[in-house]
Parts: structure tokens; C-alpha cells; sequence
């Protein structure tokens, strides 16, 4: 195909944990298992779901972020210089839960000390049928800055955010590439709920009472996310996935993309973009006109919250619109999010993730072709 992606349906890369590795997941933190025994069911859950995406039909597979608990937490509390506290679950008014985002801050100098995703990629390559991608998914870097703002980052080790804590976290964010690449990754999805949010009145307001300015930050975040992009080795491909929350079905921001659509589209050297547009939160598909040549928008229009299976014909109606604002050869299909974002899984039955990746391959295929 012209895009950079195995083909023209993708998923974004967590599935439901089995039961059998949530139990041990609670026996290791009781301690009464260890880590090397924690990691040897991971190893059988991670074979079992790579064995499903292959039957499924994908192209791209992942390892269903099994030996995680939270898609970010676990990936950015291994970078020298940062830390984190979990998520809480905090219930609405109208008893609806949601998950109050973590603190993520900065005390130290950003640092790559270890290879953090290599040995996990090392091993779903061994898994992984040959003719197949592997993929590899990452928190984007501008959790480290979104989340606290400048208050979150340590004006010890940094004084001026412009250039150096920028740079530390692009070369941390490179270190860890190059070593992907060296064990033999093509593929690497960068998860950014925070251009998401940006989207969203309330969130746009919160940046405010950080002291950011929400008009800004999109082109802030474009600047700091293409030097991560400089440091990309050559051969892989970089996507990202735009994420409005997706803790155990519910969603943590809604609007329309074009408050960060130019600098998201335009401004990133990314090759993919994976855009949640399964609902009325996402608004409609005008912000697709910034999208340049040589870049590939992955339309999430199949949710990943419930389990009512959409229609191809809905789909193909949805495609069809989107294509009036980006070239039909630029677009692709996918589901708008993983099906476990966090441990905890979606509100969603382990069928109904066979049957709706089945219906994203089945449509792109007739839509696209193989």
C-alpha cells in the first residue's frame, strides 16, 4: 500500500486480559509469586493473544500490552528522572466511574539508564508468524509535560523547559528507538492522550489555570514530538494514537479535532495517525483537510467501548465522508482504541473483540481492497 502501515486495517494494540494472568498479577503483588514466575504467564497469555490476532486476520500484531497495568505508567516510570503515582478511580455524580489521571512529574535530569521495551519486543518477535509486523506501543512525550506543566517539572534540573528538558526527553525517547530498531522493530505507535484533550473545553481551561496557553500547546507539542522524530532510525514507522480516555468504557474528553488538527496533521513528521472518530465526540471530519502527502490517517470508527457490532455499511458511509476531506489512498480503518487500555478491560466481551476486528479487516478489505 502508499502508506507505511502493513495494510489498511490496524488496531491500536490492547486486548482483555485472560483471567488466569489477572490472578497471577494478584499473586505477585501478595507476593506470592515472583517476578520471573509472573513473567512466564505473561509469556503463555502473550503467545495465546498473538496466536488470535494472526487467526483474526491482522497484519500488525502486538503483545495486547500484557505485562502492563497502565498503557503509560509502565513505560515512563522507567526513564531516569521521572515519577509517577496511579490513577484513581473516582465516581461521578450520576455514579459513573471515570479514572482521575495520574500525577506524572519530573524531579531529576531525563534519562534512558535501560532498554525498557526490548526484551518484551524480543520475545512477541519470536512469537510472530514471518510476513507479519510486530508492533511496539509506547506513551507519547508529552505526557511528561501535560499532565504537571511546567509546576510538574523540576525547576532544579530544569530552569528553562527551552531547550534542555525537551531534548533530554527526545534523546531518552531516541535511545530507546535505536535500541527497538537494533532488535529488528519496524514498527512503533506512540499513545498521546494529551492533543486529545486539547479538543476539550474543560481540559483547554485547565491548561489555562497551569499557566499554558491551550492555543500554543498543540504547536509546542508538534515542535517537541518531531525531535523525537529526528532520532527515528531508519526503517521504522512512527505512528500515534489520539486518545479521549478509555478506562473501562468511559472517556475522559470530548470535541472536535480542529483546535489541534494543523499542528497534529501538518506540523508532525509522524507517518500515522490513529484518530478516535467511533462517536459525536469526535465531531466531524473536516479537520482531515490539513493532511499532507505521504501521511496515513487511521479512521477509528468502530468502538472498542461496547459490544453492539457496527455495520459495514455504516462504516463504508463514514469512509466515504472522510474522504471528502482527505484522499481515499491516505485513509485506513481501525477500532478507536485498544480493548484494555489499562488492566482493568473494557465493558466488553472477549468475542466481541474477534467479531469487531473481523469487521474492520472485512470492510477495509471490500473498501480498499487486499
Amino acid at each position: 500500500m502508499s502508506s507505511h502501515l502493513p495494510a489498511r486495517y490496524d488496531h491500536v494494540g490492547s486486548f482483555l486480559r485472560p483471567d488466569y494472568l489477572l490472578q497471577a498479577r494478584d499473586q505477585k503483588a501478595k507476593g506470592q509469586i515472583t517476578a520471573e514466575q509472573l513473567r512466564s504467564v505473561e509469556d503463555r497469555a502473550i503467545a495465546e493473544i498473538v496466536r488470535f490476532q494472526q487467526d483474526v486476520g491482522l497484519k500488525a500484531i502486538t503483545d495486547g500490552e500484557f505485562r502492563r497495568t497502565y498503557f503509560h505508567i509502565d513505560f515512563l516510570e522507567q526513564l531516569g528522572g521521572v515519577v509517577t503515582e496511579l490513577p484513581m478511580a473516582v465516581v461521578r455524580p450520576d455514579g459513573s466511574t471515570h479514572l482521575a489521571p495520574p500525577v506524572i512529574g519530573v524531579n531529576d535530569k531525563v534519562t534512558h539508564p535501560r532498554d525498557i521495551q526490548r526484551a518484551d519486543f524480543l520475545y512477541l518477535k519470536s512469537q510472530v508468524a514471518a510476513g507479519l509486523t510486530p508492533k511496539v506501543t509506547i506513551p507519547s512525550p508529552t505526557m511528561l509535560h501535560f499532565r504537571g506543566g511546567r509546576a510538574g517539572i523540576s525547576r532544579q534540573a530544569y530552569p528553562e523547559l527551552e531547550p534542555a528538558f525537551y531534548d533530554d526527553v527526545a534523546r531518552a525517547y531516541g535511545d530507546e528507538l535505536r535500541s527497538l530498531a537494533a532488535a529488528g522493530c519496524t514498527y512503533v505507535q506512540m499513545d498521546d492522550t494529551n492533543l486529545a484533550y486539547l479538543c476539550d473545553e474543560k481540559m483547554r481551561e485547565a491548561a489555562r489555570q497551569r499557566g499554558d496557553d491551550p492555543n500554543e500547546l498543540p504547536h509546542l507539542y508538534a515542535t517537541f514530538i518531531n525531535k523525537v522524530v529526528a532520532q527515528k532510525p531508519a526503517g521504522m514507522t512512527l505512528a500515534m494514537h489520539l486518545c479521549r480516555g478509555n478506562f473501562k468504557s468511559t472517556h475522559a474528553a470530548a470535541g472536535n479535532y480542529e483546535p489541534v488538527a494543523e499542528a497534529l496533521l501538518s506540523e508532525t513528521d509522524i507517518d500515522a495517525y490513529f484518530l478516535e472518530y467511533d462517536d459525536d465526540r469526535s465531531g466531524d471530519f473536516r479537520p482531515l483537510r490539513f493532511l499532507p502527502k505521504g501521511k496515513t490517517v487511521v479512521l477509528g470508527l468502530v468502538t472498542t467501548k461496547f459490544g453492539e457490532l457496527e455495520t459495514k455499511d455504516a462504516l463504508k458511509r463514514r469512509i466515504d465522508e472522510a474522504a471528502r476531506y482527505a484522499p481515499m489512498e491516505q485513509l485506513a480503518l481501525s477500532p478507536q482504541c485498544g480493548f484494555s487500555s489499562t488492566v482493568h478491560g473494557n465493558n466488553i466481551a472477549v468475542q466481541a473483540q474477534r467479531d469487531k476486528l473481523r469487521l474492520v479487516i472485512e470492510t477495509a478489505q471490500e473498501v480498499w481492497g487486499e
